[in-house]
């Protein structure tokens, strides 16, 4: 008891000084520095440790005994459960001082009472008769009130010049940051200043206020500038009395805002926040979509209640309760939502004000004065009527009731949607969107009502979620052990889809009756956003798709969880009748790309947007809802897993009779090591596996968004809204939780090149090379090849039988036997995982044989482009290349054969060295070859088989053999993608950057008869370098004689530009090294070591203008609890941890050149869309028609130059010094001002550029070849 009444004494002690500093009956001055002294100090004694308090209250009173110690440990424990309770009434304290009544008192003229700092008794005579019932005394003469007005006047005046004195004293910066000093010289905590301030400005306002300040504080304030700042001077110019007080309520404003509450506005990012803000706004409308409006109120209210959960409220969480009670017309609702959203310090937007306008029109009889107040309320923030009807998403008949109310007000009003005019201003991309007149945008080969009915299937199939496919393997022939499994297999799932239902119901119903503040109810909304069997569908379709040797837990819920998020987000578009009026917006955009209507000049995004202002939409296809938080997915897909591990079982005698029957689950819950780290998996047990092998099922099942699209991608318009119709795509690849990118991403002004470079790539049309998938299939179902890169079948894996009981075998025999067991294993893994990919692409090929298809596209960080679709495209390998074909044909024109035959000579890697006249003479030489290959690809001389890309090099001499056995060649229609490819394209910006001419003959930016090789160039250095350290009698130099040749050298110097260290650099040295029989093994170490300095150094030597060019954060650990198991995240996206330096250092370089490869890629993108060609990338390798070579050449040239004409190393400076120098040098510490100068120069330091002309890539042939 003795502990609960410290507690208790120190609440009472506390609640007492706070009543001591707003009543005040003596000098103002005098109380308020008594009472911050008993306040300091019962705020140093809270803030104590648990084990200080234990030592200072607990510890000398009972022996040192182990029943005392536990006792002692208890009590500690509940000091820390009453420290919490003390603060927290604290904090409720302080928010009384904000409204409570300061009643003031006269102050006596002089005596001993005048001097005293004490406070009269309650009971004493003097109390009584001075303190008045309300207001100041009536007995203030206007003497009295004008002379304390006067003091306060001055009082102010003096805060106001101690201001700008620290502010311009930057040294004592730091400090007057921590804390502010009063008038009266004490430092206040910044939860007791705030809350003071308020209380002072609330007073100030209303009455004038007793506020002496005695000459020890003068001295305090004063004397501190006495010393050697005595002689500086500051001459501050006399403002009026009102200005005064704005600035200082403004400066006592933000002070409470930021110190008090530390409420984040809207949109700001603050690392795990901005989680915790996703997974509230997903909760929310989880709730509102399946109706329990109770619930979601209850959750927010519960979120609003207490201070440290309200700062990650956002004004669009209370919108989403706003708009459903607009909904409904309960203004009563709305205007309560509105005050929470004043009460939570943040501004509403104009989805509060729709909200508002909204209810008002559903009111059969609407306020004026509301409306007209919330109409003036939105001119005085900036924001415009117009707005409403462009920016917010208006469903239904929403748009009539805005308009209804804001004609009370205005009654001739029509909303005005106009086009976006606004360009992107860069100088790269100016002309192409300003000077259109010479303009040929490209058609596609289809009539507006076959794009129309494309279209319709497309949607069918995304409404769908999943499509099932027939698989390339080999039909096996069916006999009884075949049917029984199937019909077992029926039977059973039959049975488990019953199971599962009912436990999920029960799941459901228990976490129905939660209370919204336990974390397992959290789940809730989110299983009752779909029917019950749609869930127990999903589960088990994961099921059957689990491999043999199972899969990550982590992996599996995501995905899982993923499948119902998409679900429900085509669930919300049919809600929101979004579904109809994109078809109507769908069937108008055809227009702009069918052959059958009018040339425009205006390009898709543009298109796109004009239709939805001419039907008057706004942004009602481009806001949907927020997207699930990674952990939110995850837990949903956590908790579904742990129904299946739980509920799916099997008879353990299903296939082989037992004596003992018991039911056994069919999946399981483990535990395994990925290197060093333990994760839990899912395992399907033998028995499931093996009466899948016995069914020999003939169908795979995959999510929509994996499968091409069956008509042109809706184009990207904004960042959240483009590529597939209902199916969600993100803009930009990001990791699974990274919220940084996305808010960065956001916050651009303008994307409109890079929406349109994605948009070309996208409607760029594909079909397949049906005799090459054809032979492919067949190699497949054979035996495949790994020397044609095709999977083997799982038949093929290597087994190995191991006898433990064998007498004759030692310890050590069997241990190298259970080495080649694991290594078996491992070669058997990888062989099912590269037979599931081959199976996957080969069978998504199968199926869109006979079809016309798109790949809508998106981006990572760096601009770099990729096809959404992730087992079939164009990035994907030889194999899957050598199928895809452009669906559009062009006649191969005079110079197309010729083109046909160089790119073939490039596919086999034979001629690198040759001229491109010198690879077409080579071809020609083996024209019976080429032909051959075409006609007997696998019963021939089989030459294509020795290429480096074996399948394009087939492919690509069928195209050639069909087009010389045309009549006219010239006229041939070809389908085949020509490849121009960078000359170590990475190099090629390092040198354009640093103006080297050594470096840019390298790596082919200047004209040369024949294409130069930069590995050849450096390897060449290197043995120069080891020449003259063997001169001067260095051993290694010695040992290396006759061994440095352009092998050695070539991985190094391709990966340095993309961030290899040196360490790696030594490593794959080495590798070479070892290769060679003849090098002496001993001197493999040394000679890696020594031969990595000397490319490195040979770089340089090369590429001088930019050796001295050179957000990766440190980890952070996130534990996601659940019933199944705890799984461990490592976040390294958190942009609140400290920057991985190391990470930063290396990756930059490699992350810098890839965006400008990706810049220079857009740019020829768009130019090549603007003069009507098809193309398409792979980063740095270009395709086109063999008729548009040399167009695509040009423009590719002419956009490098383009590029690279622009001071882009003195704007990355301007940059680097804008974000990471803006702070004033007398701002910095003294310790850190040597670093702040050194990062500066650095910074600054621009690298001098040589005299390398880049005019002179237009001119290179091998610049791109």
């Amino acid at each position: 008891m003795s502990l609960l009444r410290a507690c208790t004494f120190i609440k009472c002690f506390s609640r007492r000084s706070l009543v001591k500093r707003c009543a005040v009956d003596r000098s103002s001055a005098d109380c308020c520095r008594l009472c911050l002294s008993l306040r300091n100090g019962s705020v140093r004694r809270i803030s104590e440790t648990s084990l200080q308090l234990q030592r200072r209250s607990v510890s000398f009173v009972f022996p040192k005994s182990d029943e005392r110690k536990k006792r002692v440990l208890e009590q500690s424990q509940l000091l820390d459960v009453l420290e919490a309770r003390i603060q927290q009434l604290q904090s409720d304290a302080i928010l009384d001082v904000h409204h409570a009544k300061v009643h003031f008192v006269k102050v006596p003229s002089g005596g001993k009472d005048a001097s005293s700092s004490r406070t009269p008794r309650k009971g004493s005579p003097q109390n009584k008769k001075d303190i008045p019932k309300s207001g100041v005394h009536k007995e203030t003469s206007k003497a009295q009130l004008s002379r304390w007005m006067e003091k306060l006047s001055k009082e102010k005046k003096n805060k106001l010049k101690k201001l700008h004195e620290v502010q311009l004293t930057f040294q004592k910066s730091a400090k007057g940051q921590q804390t502010v000093t009063r008038s009266s010289g004490v430092k206040l905590p910044k939860k007791v200043n705030a809350a003071a301030s308020s209380s002072t400005a609330a007073s100030a306002g209303s009455t004038p206020v007793s506020h002496k300040v005695s000459k020890p504080e003068r001295k305090s304030l004063d004397g501190k500038r006495a010393g050697k700042d005595g002689e500086e001077k500051t001459i501050i110019k006399e403002l009026p009395n009102k200005e005064l007080d704005k600035k200082l309520s403004q400066q006592r404003s933000d002070r409470t805002l930021s110190e008090t509450t530390g409420v984040p506005q809207d949109g700001e990012d603050r690392g795990p926040c901005r989680d915790i803000q996703l997974s509230i706004l997903s909760y929310l409308e989880a709730c509102v979509f399946m109706g329990d409006i109770e619930r979601a109120q209850d959750f927010l209210l519960s979120q609003h209640r207490i201070l440290s959960r309200r700062k990650h409220l956002t004004t669009d969480m209370y919108n989403i309760l706003m708009k459903v009670w607009a909904k409904k017309g309960v203004f009563d609702q709305v205007r309560h939502i509105s005050m929470l959203i004043e009460e939570a310090c943040l501004k509403p937007n104009l989805a509060s004000y729709c909200a508002v306008l909204e209810c008002m029109g559903r009111n059969p009889i609407p306020s004026h004065k509301v409306t007209s107040r919330c109409l003036a309320q939105m001119e005085e923030e900036g924001l415009s009527i117009d707005d409403l009807f462009s920016q917010c998403v208006l469903q239904q008949n929403e748009r009539d009731l805005l308009l209804k109310a804001i004609r009370l007000v205005k009654s001739d009003y029509q909303p005005s949607l106009s086009l976006q005019t606004n360009q992107c201003d860069s100088p790269l991309v100016r002309d192409f969107y300003t000077q259109r007149e010479t303009h040929s945008f490209p058609k596609l080969d289809f009539t507006q009502e076959d794009l129309q009915e494309r279209f319709k299937r497309q949607l069918a199939v995304e409404e769908a979620c999943t499509i099932t496919i027939d698989s390339v393997e080999a039909i096996k022939p069916v006999n009884e052990n075949v049917i029984k499994m199937r019909k077992l297999l029926a039977k059973q799932q039959e049975q488990w889809h019953k199971v599962l239902l009912q436990a999920l119901k029960e799941s459901k119903t228990i976490l129905a009756s939660i209370n919204t503040n336990d974390s397992r109810c959290k789940i809730y909304p989110y299983l009752c956003l779909l029917e019950d069997r749609e869930y127990v569908d999903f589960m088990i379709q994961s099921v059957f798709n689990l491999p043999p040797i199972g899969q990550s837990l982590r992996i599996l819920a995501k995905e899982l969880g993923n499948r119902i998020f998409t679900k429900y987000c085509v669930q919300q578009n049919h809600q929101n009748q979004t579904v109809e009026k994109l078809r109507m917006i769908y069937n108008a955009y055809t227009e702009l790309l069918a052959k059958d209507t009018k040339v425009s000049n205006i390009l898709p995004r543009e298109k796109w947007y004009q239709l939805e202002v001419e039907q008057g939409l706004g942004s009602f296809l481009h806001t949907g809802k927020s997207n699930w938080s990674f952990v939110t997915t995850l837990d949903l897909g956590v908790f579904l897993v742990d129904l299946m591990v739980k509920n799916l079982k099997i008879n353990s005698d299903i296939l082989t009779p037992e004596n003992s029957r018991k039911l056994i689950p069919i999946i399981y819950h483990i535990y395994t090591f990925r290197s060093t780290q333990q994760i839990g998996f899912i395992k399907p047990h033998p028995i499931l596996s093996q009466m899948q092998q016995g069914a020999i099922e003939t169908k795979l099942t995959f999510d929509s968004y994996v499968m091409p699209m069956l008509c042109p991608p809706v184009p990207w318009t904004t960042v959240k809204f483009g590529a597939y119709l209902l199916t969600p795509a993100k803009l930009m690849r990001m990791m699974d939780g990274a919220t940084h990118h996305k808010m960065l991403l956001e916050k651009c002004q303008n994307l409109h090149p890079v929406f349109d470079s994605l948009n070309q790539l996208g409607n760029c049309a594909w079909k397949i090379n049906k005799p090459i998938l054809d032979i492919i299939i067949s190699i497949f179902n054979d035996r495949g090849s790994e020397k044609l890169d095709i999977p083997p079948p799982m038949s093929e894996a290597p087994t190995i039988h191991l006898d433990p009981h064998n007498p004759t075998w030692t310890s050590s025999d069997k241990t190298n036997m259970k080495r080649q067991i694991i290594s078996a294993k491992k070669k058997y893994n990888e062989m099912l995982s590269l037979r599931m990919d081959g199976l996957y692409k080969l069978s998504i090929a199968q199926h869109m044989r006979d079809e016309i298809f798109w790949f809508p596209h998106n981006m990572d960080f760096r601009g770099r482009t990729y096809p959404c679709p992730p087992y079939f495209n164009h990035l994907g390998n030889d194999v899957t290349r050598a199928i895809l074909l452009f669906a559009e044909g062009k006649p191969l024109g005079s110079k197309g054969l010729d083109w046909l035959k160089i790119h073939l000579v490039n596919l086999t890697g034979l001629k690198k060295k040759s001229s491109l006249q010198g690879r077409l003479d080579y071809a020609n030489t083996i024209m019976e070859d080429i032909l051959d290959s075409a006609d007997n690809p696998l019963n021939g001389k089989k030459w294509w088989m020795d290429a480096d890309e074996p399948w394009q090099a087939l492919a690509c001499s069928m195209e050639i053999a069909n087009a010389v056995r045309s009549p006219d060649p010239s006229q041939f229609i070809s389908h085949f993608p020509i490849h121009q490819d960078g000359s170590c394209n990475g190099l090629q910006h390092y040198a354009a950057l640093g103006r080297d001419v050594i470096g840019a003959k390298s790596v082919n930016l200047m004209p040369s008869d024949v294409p130069q090789d930069v590995y050849s160039g450096v390897a060449q250095q290197v043995e120069e370098f080891r020449a003259q350290d063997a001169a001067k009698n260095v051993k290694i130099a010695q040992v290396l004689n006759g061994f440095i040749n352009r092998k050695v050298v070539k991985q190094t110097v391709m990966t340095v530009v993309y961030g290899v260290t040196r360490y790696g650099g030594r490593l794959q040295i080495e590798k070479r090294l070892k290769e060679n029989d003849e090098f002496p093994k001993e001197h493999v170490w040394e000679a890696s070591h020594y031969l990595v300095r000397l490319v490195f150094n040979g770089l340089k030597e090369m590429f001088t203008g930019t050796r001295d060019i050179q957000p990766y954060h440190r980890k952070r650990n996130q534990v996601v609890k659940n019933k199944l198991q705890s799984i461990k995240l490592e976040v390294s996206h958190d942009a609140e941890q400290k920057p991985n330096t190391v990470k930063q250092k290396n990756a930059f370089p490699p992350n810098f050149i890839h965006s400008l490869d990706s810049t220079h890629m857009m740019l020829t993108s768009l130019h090549c869309h603007s003069a009507g060609l098809t193309f398409v990338s792979v980063h740095d390798c270009f395709w086109t028609h063999a008729v548009t070579v040399d167009t695509m050449n040009k423009i590719c040239r002419e956009q490098f130059v383009a590029l690279h004409s622009q001071p882009i190393l003195q704007d990355l400076s301007n940059f680097m010094l804008q974000k990471y120098c803006n702070t004033l040098l007398t701002e910095v510490s003294k310790k850190n001002c040597k670093e702040h100068k050194k990062l500066v120069s650095v910074l600054a330091n621009v690298p001098q550029s040589g005299d390398f002309d880049l005019q002179q890539v237009k001119e290179s042939t091998y610049f791109f070849s």
